[in-house]
């Protein structure tokens, strides 16, 4: 379509040059070096509807029509400018009020300047910025983004945060010695919205550590309501890893669980193996200054059972969660074999008892049939976690509302998150 525009445009601005010079060469001027200088300028339209040309290639299809018509405008408004200077210059030679000279100098004049005014023209129209999109995926995905931090900022301010725990038992007998602590987000309809659902925007929001901070902050309130029913049971308590390494967050982190530092046998705070991974110095630090208190680690998310149980040994963590498939998979379906290169030595079976050596205990977690279990029992590993044992359950609201942090305990935890936003 651009080739075919400028096949016609160009054709249109011989035309021009060609009307232009006949009347001249008609009334008998005889001035060669004007002619000249009359065609050289008619020339810049076509030099300058080159530059439009090439600016109009690198739009949008869709822009570009409409251009093509403004341009289209504007040279007529030119062509019509310059038949009715003509005129004018005709009558004028005729009655003898201009010398030709004259004439054809302010001919060029005036073609100069129509030239420069559709050359600003167009330049503004293809400069100025497009008009924002109103119903493009950008657009709704962009919107969509906004109500949705939104609505992670109003449940948090508005306390609309369920805590939901998941049994995990001692194996065979089924006994619940440990529970994990899932916290639940609620719009403002009530619909409960699920951590995949809103974490990522979370996270870029800087609002992880107001989540964790509610959600140990609860824990530990459970762990004390359980004390108190004389069930030692302890919590695993997710912690993020942006937590870990948040120079705001952190600090008034550690000066909670310094003031209840009776709680470390019952709280333990759990990363994914991943998570666990990706930690830096300024991570691995604040875990130390945790495990000083006595506050011990869990992993789950474990992809890979080629672990290094010295890391693990030194970084205070004490227990690891496998699904229950991957075990199998990667211990029993080896026939006997080694699960690991790194592990040669060591026959599947006793993997369990290898994690044991270096302080950290098994745990089967996505536990679904019991045909699970008795290759699990098999494998000599002492706790499962899943639905056969038991769904994370919301605790009841009475329950719920003696959880409950101070007024301001989050108020001040989401105005440190704006400021880290605002501020990085």
């Amino acid at each position: 379509m651009r080739t075919l525009t400028t096949t016609i445009l160009f054709c249109f601005y011989v035309f021009v040059a060609m009307t232009v010079g006949a009347f001249l060469w008609r009334a008998g001027l005889g001035l060669g070096a004007g002619v000249a200088a009359t065609f050289g300028t008619l020339g810049l339209f076509a030099a300058g509807h080159g530059l439009v040309a090439g600016r109009l290639g690198r739009m949008a299809l869709s822009r570009e029509v409409e251009q093509v018509r403004e341009a289209h405008r504007l040279l007529a408004d030119a062509l019509e400018s310059t038949q009715g200077a003509l005129t004018e210059l005709a009558r004028a030679i005729e009655t003898g009020a201009l010398s030709s000279n004259e004439a054809l100098s302010d001919e060029v004049r005036m073609l100069e300047t129509l030239i420069q005014q559709m050359s600003h023209s167009i330049d503004a129209r293809l400069s100025a910025p497009a008009p924002a999109p109103v119903d493009t995926h950008e657009g709704r995905r962009h919107q969509q983004s906004n109500a949705l931090l939104a609505t992670i900022h109003d449940a948090l301010s508005e306390n609309r945060v369920d805590l939901y725990l998941q049994p995990v038992v001692s194996l065979p007998q089924r006994r619940t010695i440990f529970y994990e602590s899932f916290t639940r987000l609620r719009d403002s309809t009530d619909r409960v919205m699920m951590p995949a659902e809103y974490l990522s925007a979370a996270e870029g929001e800087g609002l992880v550590p107001a989540i964790d901070n509610l959600l140990l902050f609860r824990c530990a309130q459970i762990v004390r309501r359980l004390a108190k029913q004389d069930r030692k049971v302890g919590v695993f308590c997710n912690v993020a890893l942006t937590s870990l390494g948040d120079e705001t967050f952190f600090p008034q982190f550690l000066d909670f669980l310094s003031e209840n530092r009776d709680l470390n046998q019952a709280l333990i705070f759990e990363l994914g193996q991943a998570t666990f991974d990706a930690r830096g110095a300024i991570e691995a630090r604040n875990m130390a200054k945790l495990a000083d208190l006595g506050f011990r680690f869990s992993l789950d998310k474990v992809q890979t059972l080629d672990l290094d149980f010295a890391d693990l040994q030194r970084s205070d963590v004490k227990f690891i969660k496998v699904a229950a498939d991957l075990l199998i998979e990667q211990l029993l379906d080896l026939d006997g074999a080694a699960p690991s290169a790194a592990m040669r030595d060591i026959r599947a079976a006793d993997f369990a008892a290898l994690t044991r050596r270096y302080g950290v205990e098994l745990i089967a977690e996505k536990v679904e049939s019991e045909r699970q279990i008795v290759d699990i029992l098999e494998l000599d590993v002492s706790m499962g976690q899943g639905h056969l044992f038991g769904e994370p359950r919301a605790i009841k609201e009475a329950v719920l509302a003696e959880t409950d942090p101070p007024a301001d305990f989050l108020r001040s935890t989401l105005r440190s998150a704006e400021q880290r936003r605002r501020f990085g």
